[in-house]
């Protein structure tokens, strides 16, 4: 029993060391971004293919709800996701059972999440910076805390995939013709 204690209390504490540094990379990248580079000042990094872009996007992805009227941008844009998030973190916690791939792909996204919150709430809008070409198509404006909502769905969608595998080999025909279940 001790030994389930001890896992746990690590269990938390690297699920609480993930969101931190998730939301701490964020925050950093973008306060210096604020600092040192001017509103759609453009920064190549590697030619023509990723370049620095200071944005501050005051609506969701891809500045989708940027025209609403105030008040929907705070309803949308402010109030769901802090409650999202404050079910994701409740989740995330209270669910010691949930696989270790659910429980970092959690993390990641309420990672991210509260990083982009942050600055919508404390800031007004969402500070993007990084663009990438891949000349077949090019990325949005984007941000730390926008990686590592992706890190998360990654993780979701190949735990996902995984999951599917198991299930349809596992009621695979054995050599003897029979489904194993």
């Amino acid at each position: 029993m001790g030994e389930k204690i001890i896992y746990k209390n690590y269990t938390w504490f690297f699920l609480l060391l993930i969101l931190i540094l998730n939301i701490a990379f964020d925050q950093i990248s973008k306060y210096i971004v604020r600092i040192e580079i001017s509103d759609y000042e453009h920064i190549v990094l590697i030619k023509d293919f990723f370049t620095l872009t200071k944005v501050e996007n005051s609506g969701a992805f891809l500045s989708l709800g940027d025209n609403m009227p105030y008040i929907f941008r705070l309803i949308i844009l402010t109030g769901l996701p802090l409650l999202f998030l404050a079910y994701g973190l409740y989740y995330l916690f209270s669910n010691p059972n949930l696989p270790g791939s659910m429980q970092i792909a959690l993390s990641f996204l309420i990672g991210g999440g509260i990083g982009n919150l942050y600055d919508r709430i404390v800031h007004g809008s969402v500070t993007d910076f990084m663009h990438m070409n891949f000349h077949i198509f090019q990325t949005g404006v984007f941000n730390i805390a926008d990686i590592s909502i992706m890190i998360g769905v990654g993780i979701l969608i190949i735990q996902s995939v995984r999951s599917k595998l198991t299930v349809t080999t596992s009621a695979s025909p054995n050599n003897d013709g029979e489904s194993v279940h």
